[in-house]
Order: structure tokens, then C-alpha cells, then sequence
């Protein structure tokens, strides 16, 4: 099939949903597929890629992207188009950010209380906002248009905010590849990477990855840690990810948080830690939740990450209920000083991972295409 991706950026370096899609565009290439890519710009990693490009060059506008998109799509004779996010000329909608309005919903919580109703009113005026909420309606308004939701979190949004009936939404999971990400790689490297971190035998360290720091509540993880160092424990919280206009909190204990700042291979770190913690605060899926459960880490995160629906609470890792909540972080964090329990709790986890293979999520996604490919879908004008 010759298939079109469309996304903002194609760089594996920027977040998630950017990693995704490359390891996407390769499993489809592995099998045979022609891979268009619609973005702004292919940078990095992503640039050693077989597809097609078509950079449109930066564009600021949300609406003057989508519809350049559209102009550059309509020439190429695609048999099916998924897009992530950027447009509304397509087969298949992806949003990596999930619903933005419940992301917006869900970052108010960060917020005071008194000052929430007075954001939640620029929402609803600012041109930035309402320039989405055009883009979302037309994203989401075409009947003929299926909607991959890559958790069940996701899938009540859209029926939620966006009146998405059910029969045209379709529920993926993320997959991983558990053969990069495993204990046997774990093991190797581990070691080195802690020697060079200078972290000492005796340390549990936990693990942050993620670069909006905000909304994927580091803020809760460094208060948490805070906590387990004032009680006499020797632990790390190793912080990786960020971007230059983050804002770090800044821990009482300052010996106890470790910044690395981004990387290219997250994967020394998975090596070089004992378990994961991701307290977001909106998160559609969440890949940090796999990968560390395919290196055998057990992880502590949120009812607000997609990912967490795949895990069992207290068997696998752990799910909270407030992400501001840094006492019930740190109580899970705390158990999580056993280190019998943590092997436990591991082994488990590797398990959950293997069940959940980039190569399972592919096929399925595969499937999804060739239904498309074999009916004549309506385009919107």
C-alpha cells in the first residue's frame, strides 16, 4: 500500500508521539509498504528513514497547516492517509495529545483554585484556542473519518467533548519492542551507567522521563522523594527529558534528584534505575509506561496516563488517583524501597509488555488500513 503519514515533526528527539510515529514508519516499511511523511520538517534519527518526504516547511498557524497539508496530500494518490494530529484531510485521525479539551481540562488542575475560572474563560476567547477548536471540529465532525484511540481513556473523550459516536472509533494500544527494551539489555548496561551517574550500591533510584515537566507531574515526583530522603532513605530520582523553558522544582534535598536533561536513547537510564515513576497529569497513552515495563521495572503512575488500563494495580506497578497528591506517591514509592518486591513486581511487568508488541499494535493499525483501502472513503472538500 502507499500510505501517508501526517504529523507536525518527524523527530524521534521531541517527545512520544514523534518516537511513535518513526518506529511506526519502519515497521510498516519493513513489510513492504511505500511511506509518504506530510511535516513541517524531518529532523535527527528520523532522517536515515526510507519514506518519502514532503516538508512543508514551518508554519505557525494551526489551520494554515492543516490546510497546507491538504494541498500537498491531494497530489500524491495515497491509498490511505493517517494523520496525527495535524489536519483534516484523512482516513484515519490520531491524536497524540489525546482530546486537547480535556488536556486543557486536566491542566487547570495545576493551577490554584481561584485562578482556574479565569483560564478557563481565556480558553474560550483567546484566538490560539479558538483556532483549535476549528481545526478539532473538522478533525473530529467528518462521519466518514475513523478515529484511532489508543486508550479507553481517549475513546470517552472523543465521545465526550467531541460527540464521536462509537462505531467509528477504533481502540489500539501502543505497543513496544521489547527486544530493544529488556532486562538482558538492563543487566549490560546497568552498572557503567550508574558508575558514571555516581550513584552508589545502596541507592533505589526511581525514574522520570518525560518533557513537559508541568503536565507530566515532575513537580509531585520531586515532593515525593523529598519525603523518602527526609525519612533517613537512601534514594535518586533521576529526571530525564525537559525542554529549555521548563521550570524545575527545586527539592529540598537536592542530592536526591539527579537532572540528565534529553537524550536520544532513553534506554541506559531504564538500565541504571529500579523502578518508574510517571505522575501525569493528562497523558493519552504514556510509552514510558512499556518501555519500562519491557526492561522489567515496575511503574508507579496515574489514572490520568492511557497506559495505566494495561496495568495492574499493585501486581505489575502502581495507579493513583491525584497526581498532586505526593503523599500517596510517595507511600507506593516507599513499598517500593523492597527490593524483593520490586523483582516481583518486575518479572510481572516484563510479562504485560511482551503481550503489548509494537508488532501486535502494527497489525492491528495494518488491518485498519486495508478495510479503508478497500472501500472508496469520502473525502471532505
Amino acid at each position: 500500500m502507499r500510505i501517508g503519514l501526517v504529523i507536525d515533526h518527524l523527530d524521534p528527539r521531541r517527545g512520544g508521539a514523534e518516537l511513535w510515529t518513526c518506529q511506526h514508519a519502519e515497521q510498516l516499511l519493513a513489510r513492504g509498504h511505500v511511506v509518504h511523511v506530510v511535516t513541517q520538517n524531518v529532523s535527527g534519527p528520523a532522517k536515515q528513514l526510507g519514506i518519502v518526504p514532503h516538508c512543508l516547511g514551518p508554519i505557525r498557524s494551526v489551520l494554515g497547516r492543516a490546510a497546507a497539508a491538504e494541498q500537498k496530500l491531494r497530489t500524491l494518490g495515497l491509498d490511505v492517509i493517517h494523520d496525527f494530529g495535524t489536519g483534516w484531510y484523512n482516513d484515519i485521525l490520531q491524536s497524540p495529545n489525546g482530546s486537547r479539551i480535556a488536556q486543557w481540562e486536566s491542566m487547570l488542575q495545576l493551577l490554584p483554585a481561584w485562578v482556574r475560572p479565569w483560564k478557563r474563560a481565556m480558553i474560550g476567547v483567546l484566538p490560539r484556542y479558538h483556532d483549535f477548536r476549528r481545526l478539532m471540529a473538522r478533525q473530529f465532525g467528518d462521519s466518514g473519518r475513523i478515529v484511532l484511540a489508543i486508550s479507553r481513556m481517549c475513546a470517552r473523550d472523543y465521545q465526550h467533548y467531541h460527540g464521536v459516536p462509537t462505531e467509528r472509533i477504533r481502540l489500539v494500544y501502543h505497543g513496544v519492542d521489547s527486544k530493544q527494551f529488556s532486562s538482558g539489555n538492563c543487566e549490560r548496561l546497568r552498572e557503567p551507567v550508574r558508575d558514571r551517574l555516581g550513584i552508589c550500591e545502596n541507592e533505589t533510584v526511581f525514574l522520570f522521563v518525560g518533557h513537559n515537566f508541568r503536565l507530566k507531574g515532575l513537580a509531585t515526583a520531586v515532593r515525593a522523594i523529598d519525603r523518602l530522603a527526609a525519612e533517613g532513605h537512601r534514594v535518586r530520582l533521576l529526571v530525564v527529558g525537559g525542554k529549555r523553558h521548563n521550570k524545575v522544582p527545586h527539592p529540598a534535598h537536592r542530592a536526591a534528584v539527579t537532572m540528565v536533561g534529553p537524550v536520544d536513547d532513553p534506554m541506559p537510564y531504564y538500565a541504571a534505575a529500579d523502578a518508574v515513576v510517571l505522575p501525569t497529569f493528562y497523558d493519552s497513552f504514556g510509552l514510558v509506561v512499556l518501555e519500562a515495563a519491557a526492561c522489567g521495572l515496575p511503574i508507579v503512575t496515574t489514572r490520568m496516563a492511557g497506559a495505566s488500563e494495561l496495568l495492574s494495580n499493585g501486581r505489575d506497578g502502581y495507579v493513583i488517583s491525584n497526581p498532586a497528591d505526593e503523599e500517596e506517591l510517595a507511600l507506593c514509592l516507599r513499598r517500593l524501597l523492597d527490593p524483593a518486591l520490586r523483582r516481583r513486581m518486575g518479572a510481572a511487568a516484563r510479562k504485560l509488555a511482551v503481550a503489548h508488541s509494537a508488532d501486535r499494535s502494527c497489525n492491528e493499525i495494518i488491518s485498519i488500513y486495508q478495510q479503508i483501502a478497500g472501500r472508496e472513503l469520502r473525502r471532505a472538500a
